[in-house]
């Protein structure tokens, strides 16, 4: 379904019971909704799991370059405003994760529990940032999506799931070039390390053990920013949920339902 806030359209899914709890789940750079379809069916039976593709990718608005990991946060709650859900579960990855940790911090009441999967809190030089947005200018997906599926998935994998991999190839190649313009900027001025010390809620982070983008060092530095966060490592590397993706719903599904 797609919806109208302000001027600006997002598209979004709601599969689940109307009267279960919300579970709002947030993308990561260059992908959609779509990457979140291995764990619909389990996380569909104790939760009313809204899905929305992130400001400039999917079927949302591509507004122009620049973006903040404010606005991005902002559209979350937006989303949440326009179907009146006045307080729900989240699980947000990568980029995902860091508007998950933008709502703890600004928007705490609106939180339930909270998964924080395979991101940091900084994510730094600026000019891997620049670099990728001149890329992107200069080529286009095609120019970044051959690095992007090395980075989200070991050598393995991609060669035992190769249906699985031409999957998210195509996901990443249908991403708005100013989408993800903009969202690299978000990333590039983003530095939560000290805002998200202040959060209270129920965390879960979830950690790739061979993540070469969130390393597993910038997910101990969340777990010791967080008060009584807890940890899941996964034998995975960027992309979690898909490479390990039983493991990964089962986890999320614990915890939100207070295991």
């Amino acid at each position: 379904m797609r919806i109208m806030i302000g001027d600006e359209d997002f598209e979004l899914r709601i599969d689940g019971p109307d009267a279960a709890p919300a579970l709002l789940l947030s993308n990561s750079l260059s992908s959609d909704m779509s990457m979140w379809e291995d764990q619909i069916p389990l996380w569909s039976q104790n939760f009313r799991v809204i899905r929305y593709d992130q400001r400039g990718h999917g079927g949302s608005t591509v507004s122009p370059a620049p973006y903040s990991m404010e606005q991005l946060g902002r559209d979350a709650l937006r989303v949440l405003d326009a179907l009146g859900v006045q307080r729900a579960h989240f699980c947000g990855l990568s980029m995902g994760g860091m508007v998950g940790m933008w709502l703890l911090t600004h928007a705490p009441d609106r939180v339930e529990r909270a998964v924080l999967a395979n991101t940091a809190a900084y994510m730094g030089p600026a000019d891997l940032w620049n670099g990728r947005v001149a890329a992107a200018e200069a080529g286009g997906m095609e120019a970044l999506v051959d690095a992007t599926i090395t980075r989200w998935f070991p050598e393995t994998f991609r060669t035992a799931a190769p249906e699985t991999i031409e999957r998210m190839r195509a996901m990443i190649l249908r991403t708005p070039a100013v989408g993800y313009q903009g969202s690299c900027l978000a990333i590039r001025d983003m530095d939560q390390r000290e805002t998200i010390k202040a959060v209270r809620n129920p965390v879960l982070v979830i950690i790739g053990s061979k993540d070469p983008a969130t390393t597993p060092t910038d997910g101990e530095a969340i777990l010791a920013a967080i008060p009584g966060a807890r940890k899941c490592v996964l034998d995975a590397a960027h992309i979690s949920n898909i490479e390990q993706a039983a493991a990964f719903g089962a986890a999320v599904d614990a915890f939100l339902l207070g295991g």
